[in-house]
Protein backbone atom coordinates (compact mmCIF):
# COMPACT_ATOMS: atom_id res chain seq x y z
CA UNK A 1 0.00 0.00 0.00
CA UNK A 2 2.82 2.23 0.70
CA UNK A 3 3.55 2.25 -3.20
CA UNK A 4 -0.38 3.47 -3.49
CA UNK A 5 0.45 6.18 -0.82
CA UNK A 6 2.95 7.35 -2.83
CA UNK A 7 1.14 7.55 -6.38
CA UNK A 8 -1.67 8.89 -4.59
CA UNK A 9 -0.04 12.25 -2.88
CA UNK A 10 1.02 12.75 -6.73
CA UNK A 11 -2.41 12.67 -8.03
CA UNK A 12 -2.82 14.82 -5.34
CA UNK A 13 -0.74 17.72 -6.79
CA UNK A 14 -2.37 17.49 -9.92
CA UNK A 15 -4.97 20.04 -9.49
CA UNK A 16 -3.45 22.79 -12.06
CA UNK A 17 -3.12 19.88 -14.64
CA UNK A 18 -6.05 18.85 -14.86
CA UNK A 19 -8.29 22.54 -14.71
CA UNK A 20 -5.62 23.15 -18.00
CA UNK A 21 -5.83 19.77 -19.74
CA UNK A 22 -9.96 20.33 -19.20
CA UNK A 23 -9.60 23.93 -20.58
CA UNK A 24 -7.86 23.22 -23.28
CA UNK A 25 -10.11 20.48 -24.67
CA UNK A 26 -13.33 22.46 -23.73
CA UNK A 27 -12.06 25.02 -26.24
CA UNK A 28 -12.65 22.87 -28.57
CA UNK A 29 -16.25 21.50 -29.21
CA UNK A 30 -16.12 18.06 -30.17
CA UNK A 31 -19.41 17.63 -31.53
CA UNK A 32 -20.15 14.70 -34.45
CA UNK A 33 -20.20 16.41 -38.05
CA UNK A 34 -23.25 14.63 -38.47
CA UNK A 35 -24.98 17.89 -36.50
CA UNK A 36 -25.09 21.12 -37.54
CA UNK A 37 -22.05 23.12 -37.28
CA UNK A 38 -20.26 20.09 -36.06
CA UNK A 39 -16.54 19.60 -36.02
CA UNK A 40 -15.90 16.32 -34.70
CA UNK A 41 -13.08 15.52 -32.36
CA UNK A 42 -9.87 16.17 -34.57
CA UNK A 43 -9.21 19.40 -32.78
CA UNK A 44 -9.58 17.77 -29.33
CA UNK A 45 -7.12 15.14 -30.50
CA UNK A 46 -4.62 17.14 -31.35
CA UNK A 47 -4.46 18.67 -27.80
CA UNK A 48 -4.16 15.12 -26.22
CA UNK A 49 -2.23 13.70 -28.50
CA UNK A 50 -0.22 16.85 -27.30
CA UNK A 51 -0.51 15.94 -23.90
CA UNK A 52 0.71 12.41 -24.09
CA UNK A 53 3.41 12.79 -26.47
CA UNK A 54 5.05 14.74 -23.14
CA UNK A 55 4.44 11.93 -21.36
CA UNK A 56 6.53 8.31 -21.50
CA UNK A 57 4.08 6.30 -23.03
CA UNK A 58 5.80 3.23 -25.01
CA UNK A 59 3.30 3.45 -27.82
CA UNK A 60 1.12 5.93 -29.15
CA UNK A 61 -1.15 5.35 -32.08
CA UNK A 62 -4.08 7.26 -33.74
CA UNK A 63 -6.76 5.35 -35.99
CA UNK A 64 -8.67 7.27 -38.18
CA UNK A 65 -11.69 6.39 -39.54
CA UNK A 66 -12.62 7.87 -43.04
CA UNK A 67 -16.17 9.81 -42.35
CA UNK A 68 -16.49 12.57 -45.36
CA UNK A 69 -18.80 15.01 -43.20
CA UNK A 70 -16.05 16.08 -40.86
CA UNK A 71 -14.08 18.55 -41.92
CA UNK A 72 -10.25 16.54 -41.72
CA UNK A 73 -12.19 13.50 -43.88
CA UNK A 74 -11.77 11.74 -40.99
CA UNK A 75 -12.71 11.01 -36.94
CA UNK A 76 -9.58 10.20 -34.89
CA UNK A 77 -8.75 7.27 -32.32
CA UNK A 78 -6.11 7.20 -30.04
CA UNK A 79 -4.57 4.43 -28.50
CA UNK A 80 -1.69 5.24 -25.82
CA UNK A 81 0.01 2.10 -24.19
CA UNK A 82 2.92 2.04 -20.89
CA UNK A 83 4.03 -1.43 -20.88
CA UNK A 84 3.70 -3.30 -17.35
CA UNK A 85 5.93 -5.84 -16.26
CA UNK A 86 3.32 -8.82 -18.56
CA UNK A 87 3.35 -7.13 -21.64
CA UNK A 88 0.83 -10.40 -22.81
CA UNK A 89 -1.89 -8.12 -21.13
CA UNK A 90 -3.21 -5.24 -20.87
CA UNK A 91 -5.68 -3.09 -18.35
CA UNK A 92 -7.58 -0.15 -20.79
CA UNK A 93 -8.89 2.51 -20.02
CA UNK A 94 -11.49 3.85 -22.43
CA UNK A 95 -12.98 7.34 -22.37
CA UNK A 96 -14.40 9.40 -25.72
CA UNK A 97 -13.63 12.56 -26.80
CA UNK A 98 -17.00 13.74 -28.37
CA UNK A 99 -19.67 15.72 -26.78
CA UNK A 100 -23.33 17.07 -27.40
CA UNK A 101 -23.90 20.02 -27.86
CA UNK A 102 -24.92 22.80 -25.49
CA UNK A 103 -28.73 22.83 -25.86
CA UNK A 104 -30.44 26.13 -25.15
CA UNK A 105 -27.42 28.67 -24.58
CA UNK A 106 -29.76 30.89 -22.40
CA UNK A 107 -29.69 28.56 -19.75
CA UNK A 108 -26.44 28.21 -19.27
CA UNK A 109 -24.57 30.76 -16.59
CA UNK A 110 -20.90 30.34 -18.12
CA UNK A 111 -19.91 30.36 -22.30
CA UNK A 112 -19.97 26.05 -22.11
CA UNK A 113 -16.33 26.10 -24.14
CA UNK A 114 -14.81 28.28 -22.02
CA UNK A 115 -13.85 26.87 -18.34
CA UNK A 116 -14.98 28.35 -15.31
CA UNK A 117 -13.62 26.63 -11.70
CA UNK A 118 -15.43 28.11 -8.35
CA UNK A 119 -14.44 25.52 -5.84
CA UNK A 120 -13.94 21.97 -6.49
CA UNK A 121 -15.74 22.54 -9.14
CA UNK A 122 -15.04 23.14 -13.12
CA UNK A 123 -17.56 24.26 -15.20
CA UNK A 124 -18.25 23.69 -19.19
CA UNK A 125 -19.79 21.07 -21.86
CA UNK A 126 -18.50 17.57 -21.67
CA UNK A 127 -15.73 18.31 -18.82
CA UNK A 128 -18.17 15.57 -16.64
CA UNK A 129 -19.30 13.62 -19.77
CA UNK A 130 -16.96 12.20 -20.92
CA UNK A 131 -13.59 14.53 -19.94
CA UNK A 132 -13.46 13.88 -15.99
CA UNK A 133 -13.41 10.19 -16.96
CA UNK A 134 -10.17 10.67 -19.80
CA UNK A 135 -8.64 13.06 -17.18
CA UNK A 136 -8.74 10.55 -14.20
CA UNK A 137 -7.16 7.67 -16.30
CA UNK A 138 -5.06 9.85 -17.72
CA UNK A 139 -3.46 10.84 -14.37
CA UNK A 140 -2.81 7.32 -13.23
CA UNK A 141 -0.36 7.20 -16.21
CA UNK A 142 1.28 10.31 -15.32
CA UNK A 143 1.69 9.88 -11.56
CA UNK A 144 2.74 6.21 -12.30
CA UNK A 145 5.68 7.62 -14.97
CA UNK A 146 6.74 10.33 -12.89
CA UNK A 147 7.41 7.86 -10.00
CA UNK A 148 9.41 5.46 -12.35
CA UNK A 149 6.68 2.74 -11.84
CA UNK A 150 5.99 -0.08 -14.18
CA UNK A 151 2.40 -2.06 -13.47
CA UNK A 152 1.85 -6.14 -12.93
CA UNK A 153 0.05 -5.58 -16.71
CA UNK A 154 0.01 -2.92 -19.52
CA UNK A 155 -1.34 0.51 -19.02
CA UNK A 156 -3.57 2.04 -22.12
CA UNK A 157 -5.62 4.36 -22.69
CA UNK A 158 -8.57 3.80 -25.20
CA UNK A 159 -9.75 7.69 -26.34
CA UNK A 160 -12.36 7.04 -29.19
CA UNK A 161 -14.47 9.25 -30.96
CA UNK A 162 -18.87 9.37 -31.98
CA UNK A 163 -19.99 7.49 -29.11
CA UNK A 164 -22.48 10.09 -28.14
CA UNK A 165 -24.27 9.19 -31.84
CA UNK A 166 -23.68 4.93 -31.94
CA UNK A 167 -19.85 4.38 -32.84
CA UNK A 168 -20.03 4.10 -36.34
CA UNK A 169 -16.29 6.34 -36.41
CA UNK A 170 -15.62 5.21 -32.62
CA UNK A 171 -14.85 1.68 -31.24
CA UNK A 172 -17.74 -0.25 -33.50
CA UNK A 173 -15.55 0.07 -36.42
CA UNK A 174 -12.41 -0.21 -33.77
CA UNK A 175 -13.80 -3.35 -32.81
CA UNK A 176 -14.38 -4.91 -36.36
CA UNK A 177 -11.16 -4.09 -38.10
CA UNK A 178 -8.31 -3.65 -35.69
CA UNK A 179 -9.51 -6.13 -33.20
CA UNK A 180 -6.59 -7.90 -33.02
CA UNK A 181 -4.89 -4.73 -31.12
CA UNK A 182 -6.33 -6.39 -27.87
CA UNK A 183 -5.74 -9.85 -26.22
CA UNK A 184 -7.46 -12.65 -25.07
CA UNK A 185 -6.61 -11.84 -21.60
CA UNK A 186 -7.07 -7.93 -22.01
CA UNK A 187 -9.78 -6.10 -19.48
CA UNK A 188 -11.58 -2.66 -19.79
CA UNK A 189 -12.32 0.09 -17.53
CA UNK A 190 -14.85 2.45 -19.19
CA UNK A 191 -15.18 5.53 -16.83
CA UNK A 192 -18.25 7.09 -18.30
CA UNK A 193 -21.58 6.45 -15.74
CA UNK A 194 -21.78 6.59 -12.06
CA UNK A 195 -23.84 8.11 -9.34
CA UNK A 196 -22.75 10.90 -6.64
CA UNK A 197 -22.61 8.54 -4.33
CA UNK A 198 -19.69 6.35 -6.11
CA UNK A 199 -21.12 2.97 -5.46
CA UNK A 200 -21.94 1.83 -8.37
CA UNK A 201 -19.88 -0.74 -10.21
CA UNK A 202 -21.85 -0.65 -13.28
CA UNK A 203 -21.42 -4.79 -15.18
CA UNK A 204 -24.80 -4.80 -17.01
CA UNK A 205 -26.92 -2.59 -19.69
CA UNK A 206 -30.44 -3.09 -20.62
CA UNK A 207 -30.70 -4.04 -24.83
CA UNK A 208 -31.19 -0.77 -26.51
CA UNK A 209 -34.20 -0.50 -29.46
CA UNK A 210 -34.87 2.75 -30.88
CA UNK A 211 -37.64 3.07 -33.49
CA UNK A 212 -39.11 5.55 -36.12
CA UNK A 213 -42.90 4.18 -36.76
CA UNK A 214 -43.91 5.75 -39.61
CA UNK A 215 -47.82 5.59 -40.44
CA UNK A 216 -49.36 6.81 -44.11
CA UNK A 217 -53.08 6.97 -44.09
CA UNK A 218 -54.73 9.70 -46.80
CA UNK A 219 -54.47 13.30 -46.63
CA UNK A 220 -57.68 15.60 -46.36
CA UNK A 221 -59.48 18.90 -45.03
CA UNK A 222 -60.11 18.83 -41.46
CA UNK A 223 -64.22 19.12 -42.36
CA UNK A 224 -64.26 16.21 -44.68
CA UNK A 225 -62.63 13.26 -42.49
CA UNK A 226 -64.48 10.65 -44.51
CA UNK A 227 -62.70 11.55 -47.92
CA UNK A 228 -59.22 11.20 -46.06
CA UNK A 229 -57.86 8.40 -43.07
CA UNK A 230 -56.34 10.26 -40.34
CA UNK A 231 -52.68 9.01 -39.82
CA UNK A 232 -52.21 10.63 -36.28
CA UNK A 233 -55.70 9.35 -35.21
CA UNK A 234 -53.80 5.84 -36.37
CA UNK A 235 -50.90 6.67 -35.00
CA UNK A 236 -51.88 7.80 -31.30
CA UNK A 237 -53.70 4.62 -31.04
CA UNK A 238 -50.65 2.88 -31.88
CA UNK A 239 -48.91 4.61 -29.50
CA UNK A 240 -51.23 3.30 -27.10
CA UNK A 241 -51.29 -0.24 -27.98
CA UNK A 242 -47.57 -0.02 -27.38
CA UNK A 243 -48.29 -0.17 -23.63
CA UNK A 244 -49.03 -3.62 -24.18
CA UNK A 245 -45.34 -4.60 -24.23
CA UNK A 246 -44.94 -3.66 -20.54
CA UNK A 247 -47.36 -6.76 -20.17
CA UNK A 248 -45.86 -8.94 -22.98
CA UNK A 249 -42.57 -8.25 -21.39
CA UNK A 250 -42.78 -8.27 -17.64
CA UNK A 251 -39.44 -9.84 -16.05
CA UNK A 252 -37.68 -7.92 -13.43
CA UNK A 253 -34.34 -8.10 -12.85
CA UNK A 254 -33.04 -6.58 -9.08
CA UNK A 255 -29.25 -5.20 -11.05
CA UNK A 256 -31.35 -2.85 -12.26
CA UNK A 257 -32.22 -1.00 -9.13
CA UNK A 258 -35.35 1.52 -9.43
CA UNK A 259 -35.69 0.49 -13.12
CA UNK A 260 -35.76 -3.52 -12.90
CA UNK A 261 -37.84 -3.64 -16.00
CA UNK A 262 -38.43 -3.31 -19.74
CA UNK A 263 -38.74 0.10 -20.92
CA UNK A 264 -40.65 1.02 -23.51
CA UNK A 265 -41.64 4.50 -24.41
CA UNK A 266 -42.91 6.69 -27.38
CA UNK A 267 -40.09 9.77 -27.61
CA UNK A 268 -40.06 12.36 -30.53
CA UNK A 269 -42.94 12.86 -32.20
CA UNK A 270 -42.52 14.52 -35.49
CA UNK A 271 -44.24 17.70 -37.26
CA UNK A 272 -47.29 16.61 -39.68
CA UNK A 273 -49.16 19.16 -41.75
CA UNK A 274 -48.91 22.58 -40.54
CA UNK A 275 -52.26 23.82 -40.33
CA UNK A 276 -55.21 23.33 -37.90
CA UNK A 277 -57.78 22.60 -40.89
CA UNK A 278 -55.92 19.92 -42.62
CA UNK A 279 -56.09 16.07 -41.70
CA UNK A 280 -52.45 14.53 -41.63
CA UNK A 281 -51.89 11.71 -44.05
CA UNK A 282 -48.32 10.85 -42.71
CA UNK A 283 -47.70 10.73 -39.44
CA UNK A 284 -43.81 9.44 -37.38
CA UNK A 285 -42.72 9.40 -33.73
CA UNK A 286 -39.88 7.06 -32.05
CA UNK A 287 -39.83 4.35 -29.71
CA UNK A 288 -37.22 4.09 -27.04
CA UNK A 289 -36.90 0.55 -26.31
CA UNK A 290 -34.41 -0.91 -23.20
CA UNK A 291 -34.74 -4.14 -22.87
CA UNK A 292 -33.79 -6.68 -20.30
CA UNK A 293 -31.24 -9.07 -21.74
CA UNK A 294 -33.19 -11.68 -20.26
CA UNK A 295 -34.88 -10.98 -23.52
CA UNK A 296 -33.90 -10.62 -27.29
CA UNK A 297 -34.51 -7.24 -29.46
CA UNK A 298 -35.80 -9.70 -32.08
CA UNK A 299 -38.98 -11.20 -29.57
CA UNK A 300 -39.85 -7.62 -28.87
CA UNK A 301 -39.77 -6.56 -32.47
CA UNK A 302 -41.66 -9.38 -33.25
CA UNK A 303 -44.55 -8.57 -30.92
CA UNK A 304 -44.32 -4.80 -32.43
CA UNK A 305 -45.20 -6.19 -35.54
CA UNK A 306 -48.54 -8.14 -34.41
CA UNK A 307 -50.03 -4.94 -32.73
CA UNK A 308 -48.58 -2.98 -36.09
CA UNK A 309 -51.01 -5.42 -37.96
CA UNK A 310 -53.83 -4.97 -35.87
CA UNK A 311 -53.44 -1.42 -36.31
CA UNK A 312 -53.08 -1.35 -39.90
CA UNK A 313 -56.29 -3.50 -40.20
CA UNK A 314 -58.33 -1.59 -37.91
CA UNK A 315 -57.77 1.71 -39.28
CA UNK A 316 -56.86 0.83 -42.66
CA UNK A 317 -53.38 2.72 -42.61
CA UNK A 318 -50.06 1.49 -43.79
CA UNK A 319 -47.12 1.63 -41.28
CA UNK A 320 -43.25 1.41 -41.76
CA UNK A 321 -41.27 0.53 -38.82
CA UNK A 322 -37.52 1.51 -39.10
CA UNK A 323 -34.75 0.54 -36.92
CA UNK A 324 -32.70 3.19 -35.79
CA UNK A 325 -30.26 1.44 -33.38
CA UNK A 326 -30.68 -2.36 -32.41
CA UNK A 327 -27.63 -3.22 -29.88
CA UNK A 328 -27.55 -6.41 -27.07
CA UNK A 329 -25.41 -6.25 -24.39
CA UNK A 330 -24.04 -9.02 -22.39
CA UNK A 331 -23.28 -9.03 -18.46
CA UNK A 332 -19.81 -8.90 -17.39
CA UNK A 333 -19.25 -11.45 -14.51
CA UNK A 334 -20.06 -9.92 -11.39
CA UNK A 335 -17.58 -12.64 -9.98
CA UNK A 336 -15.06 -11.77 -12.40
CA UNK A 337 -11.81 -10.35 -11.16
CA UNK A 338 -12.40 -7.31 -12.54
CA UNK A 339 -15.14 -6.62 -10.63
CA UNK A 340 -14.13 -7.55 -7.75
CA UNK A 341 -11.13 -5.82 -7.70
CA UNK A 342 -13.09 -2.28 -9.13
CA UNK A 343 -15.47 -2.78 -5.78
CA UNK A 344 -12.41 -3.17 -4.36
CA UNK A 345 -10.74 -0.48 -5.59
CA UNK A 346 -13.95 1.79 -4.88
CA UNK A 347 -14.31 1.17 -1.21
CA UNK A 348 -10.59 1.53 -0.31
CA UNK A 349 -10.18 5.35 -1.90
CA UNK A 350 -14.03 6.53 -1.54
CA UNK A 351 -14.94 4.41 2.13
CA UNK A 352 -18.00 3.10 0.67
CA UNK A 353 -20.13 0.51 0.43
CA UNK A 354 -19.79 -0.24 -3.84
CA UNK A 355 -21.86 -3.14 -5.35
CA UNK A 356 -22.32 -4.65 -8.97
CA UNK A 357 -25.33 -2.71 -11.15
CA UNK A 358 -27.02 -2.23 -13.99
CA UNK A 359 -28.41 0.49 -16.01
CA UNK A 360 -31.08 1.25 -18.93
CA UNK A 361 -29.06 3.71 -20.73
CA UNK A 362 -25.94 2.44 -22.93
CA UNK A 363 -22.12 2.79 -23.15
CA UNK A 364 -19.35 1.69 -25.16
CA UNK A 365 -18.92 -0.99 -22.93
CA UNK A 366 -21.77 -2.96 -24.45
CA UNK A 367 -19.40 -3.11 -27.37
CA UNK A 368 -16.85 -5.22 -25.50
CA UNK A 369 -18.52 -7.57 -23.36
CA UNK A 370 -20.60 -8.48 -26.41
CA UNK A 371 -16.72 -9.66 -27.84
CA UNK A 372 -16.16 -11.30 -24.91
CA UNK A 373 -14.22 -8.86 -22.60
CA UNK A 374 -14.93 -8.59 -19.49
CA UNK A 375 -15.58 -4.70 -18.84
CA UNK A 376 -16.57 -2.58 -15.71
CA UNK A 377 -18.16 1.32 -16.09
CA UNK A 378 -16.87 3.08 -13.04
CA UNK A 379 -17.03 6.94 -11.92
CA UNK A 380 -17.74 8.95 -9.44
CA UNK A 381 -20.25 11.66 -10.95
CA UNK A 382 -22.25 14.28 -9.77
CA UNK A 383 -24.58 13.54 -12.94
CA UNK A 384 -24.92 17.14 -14.71
CA UNK A 385 -23.93 15.57 -18.18
CA UNK A 386 -25.70 16.69 -20.90
CA UNK A 387 -27.17 19.31 -18.82
CA UNK A 388 -27.06 23.18 -18.96
CA UNK A 389 -24.17 24.34 -16.75
CA UNK A 390 -22.37 20.90 -16.75
CA UNK A 391 -19.79 20.40 -13.92
CA UNK A 392 -16.88 18.24 -13.01
CA UNK A 393 -15.19 17.73 -9.40
CA UNK A 394 -11.87 18.03 -9.39
CA UNK A 395 -11.74 15.74 -5.90
CA UNK A 396 -13.70 12.99 -7.45
CA UNK A 397 -10.78 13.12 -11.02
CA UNK A 398 -8.17 12.52 -8.31
CA UNK A 399 -9.92 10.09 -6.27
CA UNK A 400 -10.79 8.09 -10.07
CA UNK A 401 -7.86 8.31 -10.94
CA UNK A 402 -6.93 6.75 -7.37
CA UNK A 403 -9.07 3.58 -7.79
CA UNK A 404 -7.44 3.40 -11.09
CA UNK A 405 -4.44 3.36 -9.70
CA UNK A 406 -5.66 0.85 -7.26
CA UNK A 407 -6.78 -1.22 -9.76
CA UNK A 408 -3.64 -0.84 -12.16
CA UNK A 409 -1.73 -2.22 -9.46
CA UNK A 410 -3.01 -5.11 -8.55
CA UNK A 411 -4.58 -6.66 -11.30
CA UNK A 412 -2.50 -9.72 -12.37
Amino acid sequence: MTLAKDLFKKIDGYKDFIIDLQTQMTACPAITPHEEGGLGESAKAEVLLKALKAMKFDEIKVIDIKDPKSPTGVRPNIIAKYYGENRQKTLWVMAHMDIVPPGDLSLWKTDPYKVVVKGDKIYGRGVEDNQQGLVSGLLVAKAMMESGVRPPVNYALLLISDEETGSQYGIAPIMKKYGKLFGKEDTFLVPDSGNPAGDMVEIAEKNMLWLKITTTGKQTHASTPNNGNNAFVASSHLIVALRELYKKFPKKDRLFGDVPYSVFEPTKKEANVPNVNTIPGSDVFYLDSRVLPCYTNEEVLKEIGKIVKTIEKKFKVSIKVDVLINEKSKPTDKKSDIVKLVAQSVKAVYRNNPSAQGVGGGTVASFLRNAGYPAVVYSKLDETMHQPNENSSIKNTMGDAKVFTLVALNLK
